[in-house]
């Protein structure tokens, strides 16, 4: 935390923060070193995989040339290659661009829920997505934003970047580009536009800043759709060069403040607020339009957001189980008889909410990571008794999805996605997971969503590789696959069965509805009624007896919705089902260029691929980095390599404490299972204290040592444990006024040091989490010419408050060092709020914090910056110091302090989460470094980048 700063060092420090969004996703030291790495290398892309990945390497690195000169002139022509690295041992869908170090990485495994990010096979989807943000990042190094780049590099240039272009134009640009180039993408999907189809229904006028920054209280839309709706009117209305002047002006700072507000403007002849304005009612007067008025409970003015109620089960008539999440609380299965609740159990931390019930039992997958490499994770099933609510663990280091009971309940059927992307049926014993059959995809489909029909077979939604889905019976023994529909491009999912029927949600035109298919005769059926025919999508549903229920969404969580089968009305649906166009809700644009519809038109090229070198561009050095975590103060160039296997960087740091400079090099290397790290650094005026004088010296060292960091996080808690020991060989030179007094010496000494940390999952509205511990334990041993030493054990311990979103805080803290020596060890201890930090002999703390939220603003000032929350931690500090006078005599001293700290959870620039706030402090005992016992100080609890 700082002390006071100055506005222009606040507002630095503030700034500087953007450069992080871009490079939270990766994992350092997260693949074993048993993969080996193949490449396919393009002047567009070097494409990396894993061996046995070489045709989803081809297919990515064809898609991405072939598009790169298809759609190059809306955003510009500059080009430079960049590195896709893809991860196959995640069960994660995933991808993302960083421009620090500039690379992407693809993570491989599909997501089951095609209405959410489509049917697309995934490879395919991410390369038309991802490598937008690849020609924007290549396109955007102009003006200021280059000068940034040349001074800081490619953080500097990110800086320069995400100030200027707003998130939203980043990613809505990208789904644009997947739209338009494809026959799908997820601006043809009714589900990516749900969010602001609820708010209009609502009538909920947010402002533009809460609808780019969110709350605490009420569901905002993501930047996603946001996005996209602005891309596709600013190309419909204005041509295919409009985002490409304007996003080029802005990144250059062709007006230095509000620069894309600025260019908006001037491209487009409109304000910025009325551009804004136009282009979301343009999408408005299409998605909520009067005819689609959704009909649904009554809420009251001003109701916040409330709870999701997610995938309902049937139990009979009068009972239903479902996941319940809120803002408050976690996610948790629940049982509802009549208009009575009761929790069942917390949910263990999952992908998604996807769960099947059976004569009192529940099974879903639980997301648990490798314990040691980070890109290495499993989805595990676990059943759960609903009567008692004890849960057992079914599998282990599995990667299964949407498990579902047979009809006996004797047996689970779950998808197994393999480290290719391919999936597999597994029929699974219910009571100790054994497999027991297996049944493999024929012809590359995916499957998504299974369920038993009788014994022999599965009903599965389908994908191919085109991309287009059905709904099919699957016969266990063959594997032979018989569809009940026709393919089609617009997305089926979330199958029920009963008897012989099947009910799914697919997308028709601009909503998903509910249908059901007879399965021996193959008749098709689109279910309606008032609330299914107004409702905000028709999905998860689930049948049992005389019951169907049912979810939609709504700007108040997605809403749980029951009926008799009886009182539904079965439309029968012809052969025009088979010909469903997916809507382009009027953008004419994404049809009017020769890249539209590009990815059906793209063959695979026979480009060379050859053998990834592990020590490519090692260094990498790519930013020069500010990093204020007080008490050090770090400007450094750092350097990173693709893999992601070894960091490095030349630093400058100036500690507060002591007022030491140090200047040195650090390495890492994480590719072995310990961490492996060396490094060398000279110091200048280190101060230690001997017999109440302050003296002063230089010194040289060089280390070396190694940590193993281990991730035991499994069911509800996310918990790391962390081991290392270093060696560090250290010379001392006093400053000349010492060294009459005191020789100079070289020494060796050990840092072991050991971090453990374990937390339960977290709702929004929650400060902390309930129950948390967070451990550290420091050693440090001199071993050669040195008997000095320093222990420092630190921990903070959370629990609930008087309320849901309250936090009680226990801070401990003991360090303990040689007593009469002058070389000391840096000092880290948490000394007690509002004192002079002193070095002491011996130091024990106790704080006492309890955090409370004051208020939910959300409300904020000239698109600068945006209050969330504003919340309030009341604390005690005591500080119990041992030392020794000159005279040898000992000193003790107590350091107590009370007082009030207010944070202020922001957004700057509409894009940038930063906390900051103010402390007052009573000092209830002396200060010998200062005067006065009050302290009003300006607290930024802030690490840049």
């Amino acid at each position: 935390m700082f002390k006071l700063l100055s506005p222009k060092r606040v507002l630095f420090c503030c700034v500087l923060s953007v450069c992080t969004l871009g490079a939270k996703a990766q994992e350092f030291g997260g693949n074993p070193p048993s993969i080996n790495w193949r490449q396919v290398n393009t002047p567009a892309a070097r494409v990396i995989f894993p061996n046995g990945l070489d045709s989803v390497g081809l297919r990515v690195a064809s898609i991405i040339s072939q598009m790169n000169g298809a759609v190059k002139p809306t955003i510009g022509t500059k080009q430079k290659q960049v590195n896709i690295l893809m991860q196959n041992q995640t069960i994660i869908s995933n991808g993302f661009v960083m421009l620090a170090p500039f690379k992407s990485e693809f993570y491989l495994t599909p997501d089951q829920n095609s209405f959410e990010l489509g049917s697309l096979t995934w490879s395919d989807q991410l390369a038309i997505h991802e490598f937008r943000h690849v020609q924007q990042y290549n396109n955007f190094n102009v003006g200021l934003s280059k000068v940034l780049h040349v001074i800081f590099g490619e953080s500097g240039q990110l800086l320069g970047n995400e100030i200027a272009v707003p998130d939203w134009f980043f990613e809505g640009d990208a789904v644009f580009n997947e739209t338009h180039v494809s026959e799908q993408g997820r601006g043809r999907l009714p589900y990516f536009f749900n969010g602001f189809h609820g708010l209009w229904d609502a009538n909920k006028d947010y402002s533009w800043m809460k609808l780019r920054n969110g709350s605490y209280r009420d569901y905002v839309p993501d930047w996603y759709p946001l996005g996209y709706m602005m891309n596709a009117y600013g190309r419909e209305k204005y041509g295919p060069m409009f985002w490409r002047n304007v996003t080029h002006d802005a990144a250059a700072y062709h007006n230095l403040f509000y620069p894309f507000e600025h260019s908006v403007k001037r491209y487009s002849g409109l304000s910025y607020p009325q551009f804004r304005n136009d282009a979301l009612g343009y999408f408005k007067k299409q998605i909520a339009t009067p005819a689609e008025k959704v009909v649904g409970p009554k809420y009251k003015k001003n109701q916040h957001f409330i709870a999701d109620n997610e995938y309902p089960a049937v139990v009979n008539d009068s009972t239903v189980i479902y996941v319940k999440s809120s803002y408050k609380k976690i996610p948790a299965f629940v049982i509802r008889t009549g208009n009575k609740e009761k929790q069942i159990r917390a949910k263990d931390l999952s992908l998604d909410r996807h769960f099947s019930y059976h004569d009192g039992k529940i099974v879903y997958a639980s997301y648990r990571p490798d314990l040691r490499w980070g890109y290495r994770n499993y989805n595990e099933l676990k059943v759960i008794d609903v009567i008692t609510g004890e849960q057992k663990k079914l599998t282990s280091r599995s990667k299964y999805f949407s498990p579902s009971f047979s009809d006996d309940g004797k047996t689970i059927v779950a998808v197994q996605v393999d480290p290719s992307g391919k999936s597999k049926l597994h029929i699974l014993d219910a009571e100790n997971g054994r497999l027991i059959a297996e049944v493999p995809a024929k012809n590359g489909v995916f499957y998504t969503y299974p369920k038993f029909y009788g014994s022999d077979k599965i009903i599965s939604g389908i994908r191919n590789p085109q991309g287009k889905m059905t709904v099919a019976t699957i016969d266990i023994k063959t594997g032979s696959i018989d569809n009940l529909l026709a393919y089609d491009i617009a997305p089926v999912g979330f199958i029920a069965v009963q008897k012989d029927t099947v009910y799914f949600t697919a997308t028709t035109g601009m909503n998903d509805r509910l249908y059901a298919v007879s399965i021996p005769d193959k008749k098709l059926y689109q279910l309606q009624s008032d609330t299914l025919k107004y409702g905000i999508g028709n999905y998860e549903p689930s049948v049992a007896g005389n019951k169907l229920a049912w979810v939609s969404f709504s700007a108040y969580g997605y809403q749980l919705h029951q009926a008799d089968k009886q009182s539904l009305q079965w439309q029968p649906v012809d052969e025009t089902y088979t010909k469903r166009v997916l809507s382009d809700y009027n953008i004419t644009a994404l049809k009017k260029d020769s890249a539209a519809d590009l990815l059906a038109k793209v063959e695979t090229q026979p480009f060379k691929v050859s053998k990834y070198n592990k020590l490519h561009n090692f260094f990498n050095f790519h930013s020069l980095l500010p990093d204020f975590e007080d008490p050090n103060y770090t400007l450094s160039l750092s350097g990173e390599n693709v893999l992601n296997t070894f960091q490095s960087a030349l630093s400058g740091t100036y500690n507060r404490n002591e007022g030491y400079k140090q200047f040195g090099y650090d390495a890492v290397y994480g590719g072995w299972f310990p961490y492996v790290s060396a490094g060398a650094d000279y110091t200048f005026d280190r101060k230690g204290y001997y017999r109440g004088e302050s003296i002063y010296w230089n010194e040289a060292q060089i280390h070396a040592g190694a940590s193993v960091p281990f991730n035991f996080s499994s069911g509800q808690h996310s918990t790391y444990l962390s081991i290392g020991s270093s060696a560090y060989y250290n010379t001392v030179n006093f400053q000349s006024a010492y060294r009459d007094r005191f020789a100079d010496q070289s020494f060796v000494y050990l840092n072991n040091s050991i971090t453990f940390s374990n937390s339960m999952q977290q709702a929004v509205q929650q400060i902390y989490p309930h129950l948390a511990q967070a451990v550290t334990l420091n050693f440090k041993k001199g071993v050669i010419n040195a008997d000095n030493y320093q222990f420092l054990a630190t921990g903070n311990f959370y629990f609930p408050g008087l309320a849901n979103s309250h936090n009680f805080v226990v801070a401990l803290a003991h360090q303990q060092r040689s007593q009469n020596t002058v070389i000391d060890f840096s000092n880290d201890f948490p000394f007690s709020r509002g004192y002079t930090v002193y070095n002491l002999y011996k130091m024990d703390k106790v704080g006492v914090n309890y955090h409370f939220p004051i208020a939910y603003p959300d409300a904020g000032i000239a698109n600068f910056i945006y209050f969330l929350r504003i919340r309030g931690n009341l604390f005690f500090d005591y500080t119990k110091g041992q030392d020794f006078y000159t005279d040898g005599s000992p000193y003790k001293g107590n350091f107590r302090s009370t007082g009030m700290e207010v944070f202020f959870d922001t957004q700057w620039f509409n894009q940038a989460p930063i906390t900051f706030g103010l402390r007052y402090t009573h000092l209830l005992d002396e200060d010998l470094g200062s005067h006065g016992p009050n302290r009003i100080e300006l607290v930024v609890p802030l690490t840049i980048f």
